[in-house]
């Protein structure tokens, strides 16, 4: 039998899972009346935890429905990861047909818990463990076999921004004038992208996507990498979605970056080798990206997905958008753009 805790909207897909489980938990020694969730997700994944019998290891089951989840470019990536000698879950077992998986349990302490609750001290050892193992992410994942974050792409992801956040969110229309303002500043960040050398690219390398283990930080939630440039993923970890970090902090762990990139062979052509104020640039522009997407993702959980909590980050993105449309000239127009929605904010009851 299974948890009374783990509910199923549909009782085929409950059925289906149920009889795929249990061989598995006899084979794997596992208590299938132990299931419980694990952890929450913006998308329509879950993730439960079931024990191991005698005092055995844990495992995690992924539950991803298709059509809305497709499991194989997971078990893809955990093969490249596995390949490269980094921690990520091992693949126990698999209905690819269904979406389900068995993994190896990497731990229950995320570094965004763990970084909450650390001393300065500790957190710089975290983020510099988890910059080290960037590093090797980059030289060693085999990027060949990955999505192409290409233009198009860049530019879809960028578009979420004024379809769910300025008009769904905020309920502003833009000027042709407006528009024409967008769409210069999304050619600006699209094509600064595409400049830079292509590593594998994790696309979400931040603390709540790392877990505290002692094998080195465990990579999750690795499904949609792709190969693309060489800063998204520093720029992830160093301007977060659930913790934010002063510059001057920031600009130490991207010079620690930086340096180590360099020695171990990360690609860093274009200038981005010889000069940090360059990469830093380059770095800037592609958090600038990606902080205007998650804007709009944010803002899509809340009104098509139900999951409104993620709305209450939207003031750390705007912040971070608008110190960086303040340094670059070229990036200066984006400003009159995200003034009425940051002010928005802040009326409603934001801090920065």
């Amino acid at each position: 039998m299974t948890a009374s805790t783990i509910s199923w909207t549909d009782p085929a897909r409950a059925q289906a899972f149920n009889a795929w489980l249990a061989p598995l938990a006899a084979q794997h020694a596992l208590l299938p009346h132990t299931l419980r969730p694990a952890s929450s997700d913006a998308s329509f994944r879950r993730y439960f935890r079931i024990d191991g019998a005698d005092g055995g290891p844990s495992r995690i089951v992924m539950d991803a429905p298709p059509p809305q989840e497709d499991v194989r470019p997971f078990v893809h990536v955990a093969g490249l990861i596995e390949r490269a000698g980094l921690h990520g879950p091992q693949l126990l077992a698999a209905d690819e047909a269904h979406g389900f998986l068995l993994l190896s349990d990497l731990g229950q302490e995320l570094y965004l818990d763990a970084l909450r609750q650390a001393d300065a001290a500790r957190a710089d050892a975290l983020m510099r463990q988890a910059i080290a193992t960037l590093v090797q992410w980059q030289v060693r994942v085999d990027a060949s076999t990955l999505p192409a974050y290409d233009g198009a792409l860049l530019q879809r992801e960028l578009a979420l921004f004024p379809e769910w956040c300025v008009q769904r969110e905020f309920g502003i229309a833009w000027t042709d004038a407006q528009q024409a303002q967008w769409e210069r500043i999304a050619a600006l960040l699209t094509a600064s992208a595409l400049a830079q050398p292509r590593v594998a690219v994790h696309r979400d390398w931040m603390p709540r996507n790392l877990m505290v283990s002692p094998g080195g930080p465990g990579i999750l939630d690795f499904q949609d990498a792709v190969r693309g440039p060489v800063t998204y993923d520093i720029a992830s970890l160093l301007r977060d979605a659930f913790i934010s970090w002063d510059e001057e902090q920031e600009i130490d762990w991207a010079v620690r970056y930086w340096q180590a990139a360099r020695e171990a062979g990360v690609p860093l052509d274009g200038g981005l080798k010889e000069d940090f104020g360059e990469f830093w640039r380059a770095l800037e522009y592609m958090g600038l990206q990606r902080h205007l997407k998650v804007l709009g993702i944010f803002c899509r959980l809340k009104h098509r997905d139900g999951k409104a909590g993620y709305a209450a980050d939207l003031p750390r993105f705007f912040q971070y958008a608008t110190k960086v449309a303040l340094r670059y000239r070229q990036l200066q127009p984006l400003l009159p753009l995200l003034e009425p929605l940051s002010g928005a904010s802040v009326d409603a009851g934001y801090t920065f």
